[in-house]
């Protein structure tokens, strides 16, 4: 338990998020909703809370209202306890006028929030990754080999390798080089003994999954002597030939949650018979904000491999891998596959209902006899009745107010609204 309480641990929000949008225009990466009811936040901070760390910050620079919102109303400690979730956002002080340029800017303009804090470790984290790991065991790794600095990595194979920072291990896990995104030409040098197992898969790489483990006084120098801005690309690089840098191999899945098409297959995976990650699993619960929402009510449907969330009502014909978000609501002789519906902020009243059918305005959700298919529907969305949504690779990238179509996936954009008869 002691170790438990020394480490500290930052979630870094990322950047603009552009290869997100338009699901990051009105809101961060870490607030972008996950699997009908979470955010993507709350898999690191339960991650950590899983692990036994409760000192947690999460770093944020752009349009972190929202994720502001999330982390009050969601993670709070009692009276008795240190540990708290608190937003870091980026800002102009005397001393520097900028905004975090990288990784490793983020946390050195940070630095002096931490000072009252009482810390041996720092633990880094992404905000836009999916995947469980029990951090308590990192930290013991890192504490056995006499680290001074742990990096997580994953076994990867060749096709992938190119796009992440690729380090190679002696014996004893130490890494003893590393390379930021390697071409293939370059690859052949950088294979590495990452067991039995991953070899068979194929998976013959170390990649870095952006989760760092510093001893604090190191950290500390390190980003006094090297004013690179990344830790991937500047302060790592620096640092293996005067520090001891231990690999921490992950064999669980993980994703990095970078883009639509990523972002679109990590929920519909949920769907599946046997998903890559457990949403059910005991001793990896995912913490989030616990609303009072009646249960899911479903009325004459077809459901093949469907995520419900609470307080949806659903009279749809066939849902079909799809992930049903909170309060969603589904009109008579729909067909929906291979689709995310974020759901709802609130319901919408009768009253307001009315008031809109006259002026022609469908009400929240999605109405009858409409097809949707390979899709993110954002939430607040108001889709009218026989409307169709078709996404295939052969649909071009376009965007307009309501929607936007990324590698054959269409996004239907934060409150917008299609009305009867849409057709895409």
């Amino acid at each position: 338990m002691e170790n438990k309480k020394k480490i500290l641990a930052l979630i870094l929000g990322g950047g603009r998020g552009t290869r997100l949008q338009p699901l990051t225009d009105k809101r961060s990466k870490p607030a972008v909703p996950l699997a009908g009811k979470f955010r993507l936040v709350d898999i690191p901070i339960s991650n950590c809370l899983n692990s036994g760390i409760n000192q947690i910050f999460v770093l944020t620079q752009f349009n972190s209202a929202s994720l502001n919102k999330h982390i009050k109303n969601s993670f709070s400690f009692d009276l008795f306890s240190k540990g708290f979730v608190d937003i870091l956002a980026a800002e102009q002080t005397a001393e520097n006028a900028n905004w975090y340029q990288g990784t490793a800017d983020a946390v050195r303009q940070s630095l002096q929030h931490y000072d009252n804090i009482d810390y041996d470790y720092m633990l880094i984290l992404s905000g836009d990754q999916l995947y469980q790991m029990d951090y308590q065991d990192m930290l013991n790794k890192h504490i056995e080999s006499k680290a001074e600095l742990s990096i997580a990595t994953i076994p990867v194979n060749a096709s992938d390798a190119t796009g992440f920072g690729i380090m190679k291990t002696n014996e004893e896990n130490r890494i003893t080089s590393f390379i930021e995104k390697p071409d293939e030409k370059e690859l052949k040098n950088w294979a590495s003994d990452t067991g039995e197992k991953m070899h068979a898969c194929g998976k013959d790489y170390l990649a870095s999954m952006g989760i760092y483990l510093f001893n604090k006084e190191v950290l500390k120098k390190l980003l006094a002597d090297n004013d690179g801005e990344d830790f991937g690309k500047h302060i790592i690089p620096g640092s293996i030939e005067n520090h001891k840098v231990q690999s921490y191999q992950f064999e669980g899945y993980w994703t990095d949650i970078g883009t639509i098409k990523s972002f679109h297959e990590a929920n519909l995976d949920l769907a599946d018979l046997l998903p890559n990650f457990n949403l059910y699993d005991n001793s990896n619960q995912i913490y989030t904000h616990a609303r009072m929402l009646p249960p899911a009510k479903v009325v004459g449907t077809t459901l093949e491999r469907v995520v419900l969330s609470e307080g949806a009502i659903v009279h749809a014909s066939r849902l079909e891998n799809t992930v049903v978000g909170i309060r969603t609501r589904i009109g008579k002789g729909t067909s929906i596959e291979n689709t995310y519906i974020m759901g709802s902020d609130y319901y919408e009243e009768l009253e307001q209902m009315e008031e809109n059918e006259k002026n022609k305005i469908p009400p929240m959700g999605i109405g009858k006899r409409c097809h949707i298919k390979n899709a993110i529907i954002d939430k607040n969305v108001r889709i009218g009745n026989d409307v169709r949504i078709f996404g295939t690779p052969s649909l071009e990238d376009k965007e307009t107010d309501e929607y936007k179509v990324v590698d054959g996936i269409v996004v239907i954009k934060k409150g917008a609204i299609l009305p009867n008869g849409f057709k895409l």
